[in-house]
């Protein structure tokens, strides 16, 4: 900034130089030519200035001409006045980068904020201005510090809801989102008050939760509880900070019991596992055993069905046969024999031919008896036709009881 005032300086007092130019007091023919053709020598204005400030300064006229001087000593006290006032009002202008904003105050007290770009503010001592970088994210460790890799045992320790202690280690992130607030709210813009707030939230948080709750499922939803009373702590605090982030860096129980934690949390995932493989085989064997159970149950109704189903059958069936016996008995007498005898003959491989003599011939299927099937169709013959004797080498012989066709014969006549 010197060399540019000294080059005004310069500039303005060569104006008021009586050497400057054509003067008439001067009187000399080579200064005229050199005035009027070549420039001026500008270290001989900077000393004559410089004369004159001295001059001005110390309440003499110096070496200036006796008609003149009063004159041109105010004259170059007013533009040095001009000059000094220039300057002051110069300094008023400041420039704020994008992300940030400037506070400005006057006498101390806040009155408006400045927003990117060039800006201009009444000079000191009137105004003054305080840049604030609104976009960059800020972060603050409570229970450690990453610097000197060290824990912060008494920010760390905390205690929780079933009255165990735990290490917790973690980082908030944050924002400036009122420059005005932080400045004129906080009594120092440091990380002292949003560590403070950390704590106080997170001891909050941890103590109304169980330790396994802190240590394992909850991490992230303490994380979250954390962000948001931290959050309304500022709000009634007007700190015009924004929390972003608070990630948990670590959750631990104290050194001192860390191995008999660690046996204990062994123990119950050792429990969890076995009572999981109890749940997989109990979820294997329980839909077997249904399933089994649901189908004995089917079996047993449709056989239950069948069989009263026959049953019912079979009682429709007898009634019919009684109301068509009774209209006529020995139509349907002959009618159930023939079918009787229909249905022993269709299940036998031996066909029986009465004659009038007496004999009956009896016709021996050979190649049944060689497949084995012979004492199957022997055993259903015999339990057809009552009377019917058994012989595993001549097959089965059956004989007509005399006395029922003889009976028949009679009521044939009888008619």
């Amino acid at each position: 900034m010197l060399p540019s005032i000294r080059n005004k300086l310069k500039a303005i007092m060569s104006l008021n130089d009586p050497k400057w130019g054509n003067d008439s007091r001067n009187g000399d023919k080579k200064n005229e030519n050199k005035g009027a053709d070549s420039p001026p020598d500008l270290d001989q204005i900077w000393r004559d200035a410089v004369q004159r400030w001295n001059a001005l300064l110390s309440g003499k006229n110096g070496s200036a001409p006796q008609g003149g001087g009063s004159d041109s000593g105010m004259r170059g006290a007013g533009l040095v006045a001009a000059l000094i006032a220039g300057v002051w009002l110069v300094s008023g202008v400041f420039i704020v980068q994008e992300g940030q904003t400037a506070v400005i105050t006057t006498f101390g007290k806040f009155t408006g904020t400045a927003s990117p770009g060039m800006n201009w503010r009444i000079p000191y001592p009137v105004q003054q201005h305080e840049i604030v970088n609104l976009s960059k994210v800020r972060t603050i460790e409570v229970g450690y510090r990453s610097s000197s890799k060290s824990k912060q045992p008494r920010e760390a320790l905390m205690l929780t809801d079933d009255e165990n202690i735990v290490d917790v280690q973690f980082a908030v992130q944050y924002k400036l989102k009122s420059a005005s607030e932080f400045l004129f709210n906080n009594r120092d813009q440091d990380e002292d008050l949003i560590r403070q707030v950390a704590e106080t939230a997170v001891r909050e948080v941890v103590g109304k939760n169980k330790m396994d709750f802190v240590l394992y499922e909850g991490r992230d939803k303490v994380s979250l509880d954390v962000a948001s009373l931290m959050q309304q702590i500022l709000e009634r605090y007007q700190a015009g900070i924004l929390v972003t982030n608070v990630t948990m860096q670590g959750v631990q129980p104290p050194e001192q019991v860390q191995a008999a934690f660690d046996d204990a949390v062994k123990a119950g995932q050792d429990k969890e596992r076995q009572k999981n493989e109890g749940q997989a085989y109990a979820n294997e064997v329980i839909p077997k055993a249904k399933g089994e159970a649901s189908r004995i149950i089917q079996e047993a109704e449709g056989y239950r069905a069948k069989v009263v189903a026959n049953a019912e059958g079979n009682a429709s069936r007898f009634k019919q046969v009684l109301a068509e016996y009774q209209k006529a008995p020995a139509v349907t007498r002959d009618r159930m024999y023939l079918e009787t005898m229909q249905q022993i003959f269709a299940s036998t491989s031996k066909v029986m031919m009465d004659s009038k003599s007496g004999n009956n011939m009896v016709y021996i299927p050979l190649d049944k008896m060689m497949n084995g099937q012979e004492a199957v169709n022997s055993g259903k013959a015999a339990a057809a036709v009552p009377g019917a004797s058994h012989d595993p080498v001549q097959g089965v012989e059956i004989k007509a009881p005399k006395d029922a066709r003889a009976r028949d014969v009679r009521e044939r006549e009888g008619r």
